[in-house]
C-alpha cells in the first residue's frame, strides 16, 4: 500500500476528486493548506497597489491506495491538475506498512 499526498490548486480540486474516483480511489482526506515552493509566493494587485502573498492557498488530498493503483492515480491527477504554470502542485508517495478498519478489524488492502 502507498499513501499519496496530493497538493493542488484549489480551482483544480473538483477535477482531481473526479479523477481519483475514476481511477478507483475509494476514500480520501481533504485539507485546505497554505505553503510555498519554488515560486516563493505570488504578487497580487489591489486598487493599483502591489502586495505579496508568501503562503499560497492549496488543497491537500490524502489517499491510501493498493500498489497497483499508484501509477494510474498519479497519471490521472497530473492530467487534470497540470496547467503548465508554476504552482501546479506536488504528489508525495510514501510506503504504508499496514491499515486497520476499526469497525471490523480488517487489515491491509481489505481495510481500504
Amino acid at each position: 500500500m502507498k499513501k499519496l499526498e496530493i497538493i493542488v490548486r484549489p480551482e483544480k480540486f473538483g477535477e482531481v476528486v473526479s479523477a481519483l474516483h475514476g481511477a478507483g480511489v475509494m476514500g480520501m482526506t481533504v485539507t485546505d493548506v497554505r505553503g510555498q515552493g519554488r515560486q516563493r509566493g505570488v504578487v497580487h494587485y489591489y486598487r493599483g497597489a502591489e502586495y505579496r502573498v508568501d503562503l499560497v492557498m492549496k488543497v491537500k488530498v490524502e489517499a491510501v491506495v493498493p500498489d497497483a493503483l499508484v501509477e494510474p492515480v498519479v497519471e490521472a491527477v497530473c492530467a487534470v491538475a497540470r496547467t503548465g504554470e508554476v504552482g501546479d502542485g506536488k504528489i508525495f508517495i510514501s510506503e504504508v506498512l499496514d491499515a486497520v478498519r476499526v469497525r471490523t478489524g480488517e487489515r491491509g488492502d481489505l481495510a481500504l
